[in-house]
């Protein structure tokens, strides 16, 4: 059996509640990526193309930085990596995170939050940051409201 690691990002408390669940459903342990500068609301304004979050998913170079780099990733074979998807994809903050740790030989499983859009191109674009992955599994979008059980079967149905 291998050992999993859920390890998430979350702006507004949506995704943390998702991998909280997750991370108990399946006995998971847990860490959160955390900005060394939070996020305000008037950050993740996307319709105000001035907001911190708007800056810097306009730039594909962007990488906020990070909190900590203390994710003991060598010690997991799973890592389950959740965020919420802004304008289609990951926030860059994900980048900066797979970009911060050695991934060689991992498995990385996505699974985001979303008030409305899909995973789009996400792990086209999260790919570049962590080379030497072993496998990528593209998860799902996943409710704030799923149930330990929802969450028990999407584990089971990724196979992982």
């Amino acid at each position: 059996m291998s050992k999993k690691l859920i390890a998430y990002f979350s702006a507004s408390g949506t995704t943390r509640k998702v991998a909280k669940n997750l991370s108990e459903a399946i006995g998971a342990d847990i860490y959160e990526i955390k900005p060394a500068i939070p996020y305000k609301g008037a950050d993740l304004n996307w319709n105000n193309s001035q907001s911190r979050s708007s800056i810097e998913m306009n730039d594909k170079n962007s990488r906020p930085e990070l909190a900590d780099k203390d994710a003991k990733i060598s010690d997991y074979d799973v890592i389950y990596i959740g965020f919420p998807i802004w304008w289609y994809v990951a926030p860059h903050i994900i980048n900066t995170f797979l970009e911060s740790y050695d991934f060689s030989g991992k498995t990385i499983v996505i699974f985001a939050t979303s008030g409305g859009s899909g995973l789009g191109n996400t792990i086209a674009e999260l790919k570049p940051s962590a080379p030497n992955v072993a496998k990528w599994i593209e998860g799902k979008i996943l409710s704030g409201r799923s149930s330990k059980d929802e969450l028990k079967k999407f584990n089971e149905s990724i196979g992982v």
